[in-house]
Order: C-alpha cells, then structure tokens, then sequence
C-alpha cells in the first residue's frame, strides 16, 4: 500500500507543478503554440481533421487534433491550449516508473525515476508549452515498457500495446522517425541474450509489426499520397549540407555532438523559451547522477559484452544497459546531426526518459551498495538520497515558478506582449470597431486569435492596408499596434487626429501601443 501511496504523490506533485498558474506562466503563448490553436479551432469549425497539419512548416496532426478535442469539451482557453502537454507529461511520469521498475526489476527503482522526471525542470517546462514534441517521450516510455513485459512474458496482448504505441508515435514529432533504429539494436541485443529468441518470439515480433503498421498507417499513407509534407526545414540545416559544414563535416560534427552532450551539465540551451540560461538543464544533483550512471552504463555494456562473446554467457541484463544507451544516442542525433541554436532542449526531448532512467543507475548503485552494510548505514544512506531527492524537487520548483517565470526575457522571448493585447480587446464592449495592425507575415500565429475567435468588429491589417480602416464611428475605435511602428502611428493619427496614443505596460517585458 505505502508503493501506491509514494507514486500516487510523485505523480499528484508532477500534475500540480505542470498545471499551477498555467494561464500566466510562461507568461505568454508562443506563436507556434497559436498556429496549433487555431488549426484546431478551424478543425472544429470545419469537421476536417487532419492526419498532417501544413502550417507553420508542416506538423503531424494528432496534438492539434487533441487540442481540439479539448477545445471542443472545455472551451477554448489557455488551459484547454496546454492540457495535452500537461497531460502527456503527467502520464510520463507514471510511464517512466513502470518502464524503470521493469528494467531493474525493484520498486524503488521506479520511484526514484518518476521522482527525478516529475521535478525536473527540462520536464516541468516543456509541458507547459503547447508543443506537440511534449508527446514524444510518453510514447517512447509506454512503447518500451510494454516490450520489454512482451519479452519477460511472451504474451502477445503486450506485444500488440508496444506496437500500438510505437505506431502512434510517427503521429506525434518529427525526432520520433529515428526511434525504429533503437527497435533494431535491441532486436540484435534480444537475439545475443536470450537463447533462440526469434523462434521462441517470431509470434509475438509479428504482433508488434502488424499493429504498429495499423497505427502508423494514416499518416504514413498521407506522406505517400503528398511525399512533400515529408520533408522537413532539418533538411536546411542538416550537418551533412555543404552550406553548413563548409567541407568539414567531421570537425563540424566534433562541435554539434560537444555542444549537445554539454547541455546536460555545464552549458545549456541558451533559448529562454527552453531552459533558464546560462545553465545545464539539468540540476547540480541530477547531472552528476546522470554523468555517473552515463560512465556505469558503459561499463556494464562492455562487462556483459564481454561475457556473451568471450564467455559465452547470456544475460537478459544486457538488453536494459543497449536499451538505455542506444535510445539516448539515437534520440539525441536530432539535435547533433543539425546545426542551429545548439544546445537544442526541444530537439533533443526524446532523450529525456532516458537521462532519468540512467540517473536512476547511481542511486541504485549506493543503495545495492549500502546493502550488506550495517543497518545505520543503510538508513543513512537512504535518508540522504530521499533528501537529494527532496532537494531537486524543491530547486527545480523555485526556479521555475519563481525565479525563471519573473525574468522579463521569458516573457519577451514568449511573447507576452501579443498576448495581453489579446486580453485587452477582449476586455473592450463588443460594440467597439477594433483593428490590429502588425507585421506578422502569418495572421494565424497571433495569440490574439485564442482570446477573440467569438469577438465582433474585430479586423486584422498589415502596415500597408491602412488605408482599409473605415470605422463608422471614430468615438468607439481602437486601434491596436503589436509593435511601436512610428510611420503607421502617425498616418492614422493623421486620419483620425482624436485618437490618443498609449503606451500599455504589463511588466514584466510586455509593451503594445494603441490608439483610442
């Protein structure tokens, strides 16, 4: 009963640092964030769901599509915006406790990982940002959970979970196209382990392949049917293009995988949308977890290596070590293999089960050490690490909710400003003609869209069709500017000579200008 209670909390704790104070931190909705809002309201005006959402450079359509779903049951709201991403990184936190107590076989193990991953920072953002990414790494932990029960068991129903799973995830971001070549060393892995493993599980390999073709099938068939939307703006700036390593290809990958490897502990993402710079996004405790149980991995690797092929020995634990090093690589050469913005936190999402589930191996390490110890050093031991443990919850939280929310580049680098000007016109009587002039090449990555689907007399313009505003009554006009454009200001101060400038303020970082 205490096991139920512990991971019931981990999880409650994790839901309320995703959710709390949702509608103000981050203090604003992104652009990108807008695009996938308003896809899903013209979802739901139209009935036209998508497998593959064009906009925006292309994005595979089931976040939208749940987006809308809520949308659809709850209203439209920030909230409503955001609740997949905090839903799916709620779920991965139990995910990560089933996978991890299925890899090391022992209950604390599994409450160790969810902890580390309920009250990690890197973790807690991203799921307050309505990204479809947030998705990746709760199909990477379910996938894997359930096929490693399909190997522990042979039961197909596991089988036919994993490949549901695995097949979902082609649905969910672009870094998820990678993760059949983690499928592949484990089979390699699987069949060195396990004594005639493709004829005692040939069954169970083909319930995998046939449901992850059903789940992956729509979307696959979309890239079929429009082989365009298959391409990618990775392709532009790929470590492999000419452009970009200026014929040093090896010497530009040295650089791109240091600086990857370097976010984790030393130098981190420098977007403040991803992290809080300059910082590792991961906490002093946590990554020297990590670096340790990175180091004890290999070592283990090489030590069951060492024994199947020097040996001959077979040991099923071999297949947890390739798993949790393969998967990290592999889902970390989304970010190494491109060059632009790195250290890259979003591109590199996938490898965050994995980061925890490897921290996880030096807390077990000092607990399975402590064990043939005296009785108060095991207590000692233990007590410390639920404190280190206690610690990291309590740093990443403040950092978070108080010190990273205030800081006025997070709410430029969010856009505050877009979205209080959309609460603004909100705020106004819907009898008021209220026009929004911006530079914005794309309406549809306005947050002021989210406030105002439903509000009337409601116009958006560029700077070059002023000429378009024709109110018919000036007494109840509002003109709103994203940004402080002098020479549209003065052409329509000109027009309407009553009309007063004002400077609207919302600190921290928040400035938009309006004439009324």
């Amino acid at each position: 009963m205490k096991k139920y209670f512990l991971i019931f909390l981990i999880i409650a704790v994790g839901f309320f640092l995703r959710i709390y104070n949702i509608d103000h931190t981050p203090p604003g909705i992104y652009p990108d964030e807008a695009v996938n809002a308003i896809d899903a309201i013209n979802a739901n005006n139209s009935g036209q769901y998508q497998w593959f959402y064009t906009a925006n450079q292309g994005r595979e359509g089931l976040f939208m599509n749940l987006v809308a779903l809520f949308f659809k049951l709850f209203g439209i709201s920030i909230l409503t915006l955001k609740l997949p991403a905090i839903l799916s990184g709620t779920l991965t936190i139990g995910g990560v406790y089933l996978l991890s107590k299925e890899l090391f076989q022992r209950e604390r193990a599994g409450l160790i990982t969810a902890a580390l991953t309920a009250f990690s920072f890197w973790a807690i953002n991203f799921s307050r940002i309505s990204f479809r990414a947030s998705m990746l790494p709760l199909v990477l932990v379910f996938s894997f959970y359930f096929l490693f029960k399909t190997v522990r068991t042979n039961r197909w129903y596991f089988a036919a979970s994993a490949g549901l799973i695995f097949g979902l995830g082609v649905h969910t971001y672009i870094a998820f196209r990678i993760a059949p070549a983690i499928l592949a060393i484990l089979l390699i892995s699987f069949m060195l382990s396990r004594e005639n493993f493709i004829k005692n599980y040939w069954k169970n390999i083909l319930v995998f392949i046939f449901f992850t073709a059903i789940a992956s099938f729509p979307i696959l068939y979309t890239f079929y049917a429009h082989p365009e939307y298959f391409d990618s703006r990775s392709d532009a700036v790929s470590i492999f293009s000419p452009r970009i390593n200026q014929g040093n290809l090896a010497g530009t990958f040295a650089k791109t995988l240091s600086l990857s490897l370097l976010k984790y502990n030393f130098w981190g993402d420098q977007n403040w949308r991803h992290n809080y710079p300059p910082y590792p996004i991961l906490d002093p405790l946590a990554g020297i977890a990590f670096l340790f149980g990175l180091i004890y991995a290999f070592i283990k690797l090489f030590h069951f290596s060492y024994l199947r092929f020097s040996q001959k020995i077979r040991d099923s634990e071999l297949d947890t070590y390739v798993l949790l090093l393969s998967w990290f690589f592999i889902m970390l050469s989304p970010e190494f293999l491109t060059d632009e913005g790195l250290p890259h936190a979003l591109r590199s999402i996938g490898t965050l089960p994995a980061v925890f589930l490897i921290a996880t191996l030096t807390f077990e390490f000092f607990l399975e050490s402590a064990k043939n110890r005296t009785l108060i050093f095991k207590k000692v031991t233990a007590t410390l690490i639920v404190l280190m443990i206690a610690s990291i919850g309590a740093f990443n939280s403040i950092k978070y909710h108080y010190f990273w929310a205030r800081k006025e580049k997070v709410a430029l680098s969010f856009n505050k400003n877009l979205t209080d000007a959309g609460r603004y016109i909100k705020s106004l009587p819907t009898s008021y003609e209220k026009y929004v002039i911006t530079s914005y090449n794309t309406l549809e990555k306005l947050p002021i869209f989210i406030f105002n689907t439903d509000t009337p007399k409601l116009y958006y313009f560029y700077p070059n069709e002023l000429d378009k505003i024709n109110p018919q009554n000036e007494d109840r006009l509002v003109i709103i500017f994203t940004e402080r454009n002098i020479e549209a200001i003065d052409t329509l101060r000109a027009r309407f000579p009553r009309l007063k400038l004002e400077e609207k303020r919302n600190d921290p970082g928040s400035i938009y200008y309006i004439l009324k």
